[in-house]
């Protein structure tokens, strides 16, 4: 591992990933850059877990999404358990699907007929929040070594970043185009109905628990069709 020329790499996709305008468009820069950067790795995405659900985000291949659905089905595996926040470890790696993992045993056997040789797994975290797992695989055993390991770890590291960035930002740009919706819908309820702005934000929440529907969702009937009733 040159790791000078890995630097620069590195300092590239930083200023490539703050370039990024959208969540989806940040993390499948995040799982190209494993492929691209890491020695070794074939494929990369990105495992969130939700309980006991995973959701695979922005893979390079479909290996990786597959890896992720039998770790759902069998409950083990290293992604899954790299992902989960009452876990104090942080980087998972399995050199040899060749070899007696030790680990993961029902999992490793059925991974290797998808065709995978080595993996590692990595927390996504920052100090205020457990982002996910990004995972990285080979088609061939014994292709990640200590060095692919800090080399992950520190691509990791940027990733969970950018990722809790794009986040917060889609957060933020969904908070604020519900709002907007809500005020266009209160304002063709109050010239429809002659009320207030509280008696209109009123008529929107009463709808909102009575038909237990998303308040975004009930403003979004109002501005599409002029009326709560469905």
């Amino acid at each position: 591992m040159d790791w000078r020329v890995f630097a620069q790499h590195m300092a590239s996709m930083a200023r490539d990933l703050l370039a990024e305008h959208t969540l989806d468009s940040t993390l499948r820069q995040i799982s190209n850059s494993a492929v691209e950067l890491v020695d070794g790795c074939d494929a990369s995405g990105i495992l969130v877990l939700r309980g006991d659900r995973v959701s695979s985000l922005a893979p390079t291949e479909q290996l990786v999404t597959d890896s992720d659905r039998l770790q759902e089905q069998l409950k083990e595996g290293p992604c899954f358990d790299a992902a989960r926040p009452d876990r104090a470890e942080r980087v998972f790696r399995i050199p040899d699907f060749t070899e007696d993992p030790g680990r993961w045993t029902s999992y490793v056997p059925r991974c290797r007929e998808l065709g995978v040789g080595s993996m590692m797994g990595f927390l996504l975290y920052t100090r205020e929040e457990e982002l996910g797992a990004l995972n990285m695989y080979s088609r061939k055993p014994g292709m990640f070594t200590e060095d692919s390991e800090t080399a992950g770890w520190l691509l990791a590291s940027h990733a969970a970043v950018a990722f809790s960035t794009a986040k917060t930002d889609a957060q933020l740009q969904e908070a604020i185009a519900t709002r907007h919706l809500i005020g266009e819908a209160m304002g063709i309820l109050m010239g429809r109905h002659q009320v207030t702005e509280d008696q209109a934000f009123d008529i929107l929440r009463t709808r909102s628990q009575r038909t237990n529907t998303k308040l975004r969702d009930v403003a979004r009937r109002v501005v599409e069709t002029g009326t709560v009733e469905q």
